[in-house]
């Protein structure tokens, strides 16, 4: 028999909601009250979501950020900046006891991943998955010199032709992971990068041309357009047959669905939460 998650679509969402609802779901497996989590959704307005140890004011260009309407958030997972517009967003969220998950971080990425992968392969394209092997490789990991998330691919993140196509951070709180990743439909480069503070034109310029070397959209390299409808389909279908489970879709109540209105404005709209760093 295959194990049932509940599967939820949130659509598009606020940025406080989408942080809020994800934190609040790893909070309720946690104390048992719900299943595991496979959830996708979507950002309203486009919005620029920072990792958890991220210098916010020291990073980010905030006067191009407002004059673009482009909302703001910090995630409760590491990693770097995304810009979410054109793609589909995934969390998965499953206790770390759980018989499929192993005990290493990096081990669970790729685990969880499974199920980006089968995707992406669903929709005719050749992922696989990156594993830095150099020691230069290794320690930019260690020592990012992006902002940008999709400036280089991590452990187990997936890769078209050598180039990222998906980002995603991880967090473990209450004996609970929490993976969530950015899948990219469609890239505007420009956009992305008028939202970083550089300390030169030239240093903007340069990182420009190194991005476009490591990061690439879907779009650019499926033969066929593809749209957010048949991204989920494929992906939905994916984690299903990567993780080996069942999704069963899910719709809050309206307890829940007040639980994390009020924690989205209680913290991800705080600016204690936001500027912490």
């Amino acid at each position: 028999m295959m194990e049932t998650w509940m599967f939820i679509d949130s659509e598009k969402c606020s940025p406080s909601f989408n942080m809020a609802l994800d934190e609040a779901l790893l909070e309720w497996h946690g104390d048992g009250k719900i299943p595991p989590v496979v959830r996708f959704y979507e950002w309203n307005p486009p919005t620029l979501s920072i990792g958890y140890f991220q210098k916010a004011e020291k990073e980010i260009n905030f006067t191009a950020l407002k004059k673009m309407g482009i909302g703001f958030v910090r995630r409760p997972t590491g990693g770097r900046a995304v810009l979410h517009e054109h793609e589909l967003t995934y969390s998965v969220i499953v206790a770390e006891s759980h018989p499929s998950m192993p005990v290493s971080v990096t081990e669970a990425y790729r685990v969880i991943s499974g199920g980006i992968l089968k995707g992406f392969h669903k929709l005719g394209l050749n992922a696989s998955f990156a594993v830095p092997e150099t020691a230069a490789e290794k320690e930019s990991l260690r020592n990012p010199r992006s902002a940008v998330c999709f400036d280089a691919p991590s452990w187990y993140e997936l890769v078209v032709e050598g180039k990222k196509v998906a980002g995603s951070a991880q967090t473990r709180q209450k004996n609970v992971i929490l993976q969530h990743g950015s899948i990219l439909l469609d890239l505007d480069e420009e956009k992305l990068f008028s939202l970083f503070q550089y300390p030169s034109e030239r240093m903007k310029e340069r990182m420009k041309r190194s991005f476009r070397d490591k990061a690439v959209a879907i779009n650019d390299i499926s033969k066929r357009r593809i749209d957010i409808s048949e991204a989920k389909e494929a992906f939905k279908k994916g984690f299903e047959e990567g993780l080996h489970i069942r999704l069963e879709p899910y719709e809050l109540t309206n307890e829940q669905y007040c639980y994390v209105e009020r924690l989205a404005v209680e913290k991800y709209e705080n600016d204690e939460w936001n500027f912490m760093r």
